[in-house]
């Protein structure tokens, strides 16, 4: 999905609309739906780019928890090491309200 319709969607997210070449001056409102204005969805935009960024970040912190789970199995028992570095990946979106916040991340340190 294009970051004009993911836009648009956060402003409305019933609208059908159709983007060509992911040109904000080529916007067909499909169905009804009430036009937007262009200001509008430019506006948006940077809660776009967050949200991916944040999305990124939370499928990397899950795909680094996936690989200690097997840690958290019942027969285990877990160093208080991995116990942190696994709390600070279920932490690590905390406070990020920019873009560069997010970027300023640094992922902990497997034990």
């Amino acid at each position: 999905m294009s970051d004009i319709i993911k836009a648009i969607k956060l402003i409305n997210p019933n609208a059908s609309v159709s983007v060509n070449a992911e040109d904000i001056n080529q916007i067909t409102w499909l169905e009804g739906t009430t036009p937007i204005s262009k200001q509008d969805i430019l506006d948006m935009l940077p809660q776009v780019e967050l949200d991916m960024a944040l999305e990124s970040l939370r499928n990397k912190r899950n795909k680094l928890l996936a690989e200690t789970d097997y840690l958290a199995l019942s027969d285990n028992t877990m160093t208080e090491e991995v116990k942190t570095y696994r709390q600070k990946l279920r932490d690590i979106t905390e406070g990020l309200t920019t873009l560069a916040k997010v970027k300023k991340v640094k992922l902990p340190v497997k034990p």
